[in-house]
């Protein structure tokens, strides 16, 4: 499997609606509250974010914190903090957490009101916009900060398929979107880390590569997690028959003179879905910077061929 390109294509309509409603609404915006996932904080977020909204101000919001590896995550909220991004930490089972988000928007409408109040206006109410790839908690959060269910919320991506406004309190409404996913993935260690997170739907990629991926990361990086939940030392590609039947063994699956590879790989799959492995985190900064590497070079290598072709 080639780990720096890839073909894979998603996008759905809503998708490209959702870009498209967005760039109309953004000048009513006042505060963009980008969503995403603590395991994976490079490949969960939205690359061309930036031009969809301007110059507004924004929050990144670290959900599923209490599933993540602290210490690699932790250095990616620098390497945001660094670059002049506002962070927040939230643990997807504590409400509390939530709350710090309404603090971080009241501590920026000071600023707004201020502002107002100079040029003789009434102080205004927050219009918030949330954003972020499917599945990264976008629902959950907004029924926190409501203290009531009013967002649709399901361990799937695609919950919510339409713009809607949501009043949080007198200082505050949330404008919810769906999901949004770029149109091609540039890499495949992004692609399937957000398969792994099952931030994909689950029949976009071959379920059975997803879980190699994942005991890929488990094997370089948590080897631990590798023993306790499948029963391996380590994956090896050159071995992934043996792998597999271990996992079986592991885990009671009958084998019956063949591994059922779909069964397993959906184990796989389901035990990062399911949390039943926690506190990890699949981008590693030294890695991105690798792919950015290689997709650079890819770029310069298409062009000089199209000028030898060309000449």
């Amino acid at each position: 499997m080639n780990e720096n390109k890839t073909n894979i294509n998603w996008y759905p309509g809503h998708m490209a609606k959702t870009k498209k409603e967005i760039s109309n609404i953004i000048s009513n915006v006042d505060i963009v509250i980008e969503v995403i996932d603590s395991r994976i904080p490079y490949s969960s977020r939205i690359p061309d974010l930036k031009n969809i909204i301007k110059d507004k101000k924004s929050i990144i919001v670290f959900n599923k914190y209490d599933l993540c590896d602290k210490e690699i995550t932790n250095k990616w909220i620098e390497k945001y903090k660094n670059e002049g991004s506002l962070i927040v930490t939230c643990d997807s089972k504590n409400s509390n957490d939530y709350k710090k988000i309404i603090n971080e928007v009241s501590n920026i409408m000071i600023s707004v009101n201020e502002k107002r109040k100079n040029r003789g206006l009434l102080p205004k109410k927050a219009k918030c916009l949330v954003v972020g790839v499917p599945n990264v908690g976008k629902s959950t959060l907004i029924n926190k900060l409501a203290g009531k269910s009013i967002a649709g919320v399901g361990n799937k991506p695609g919950v919510t398929k339409n713009l809607s406004t949501i009043k949080i309190n007198e200082y505050m409404d949330l404008l919810d979107t769906p999901g949004i996913l770029w149109p091609k993935f540039n890499s495949n260690e992004v692609a399937y880390n957000l398969a792994s997170m099952t931030i994909i739907k689950e029949e976009i990629l071959n379920v059975e590569e997803v879980a190699v991926h994942i005991l890929k990361k488990l094997s370089n990086y948590y080897p631990l997690y590798l023993k306790q939940e499948f029963g391996i030392e380590k994956y090896n590609e050159d071995e992934i028959e043996e792998c597999f039947e271990k996992i079986s063994k592991f885990k009671n699956i009958p084998v019956n003179g063949e591994v059922n590879y779909e069964k397993v790989s959906l184990l796989i799959v389901n035990s990062i879905k399911q949390e039943k492995i926690k506190n990890i985190t699949f981008d590693i900064l030294w890695h991105i910077w690798y792919n950015y590497i290689d997709m650079l070079y890819q770029i310069w290598y298409n062009l000089l061929v199209r000028r030898v072709l060309g000449g």
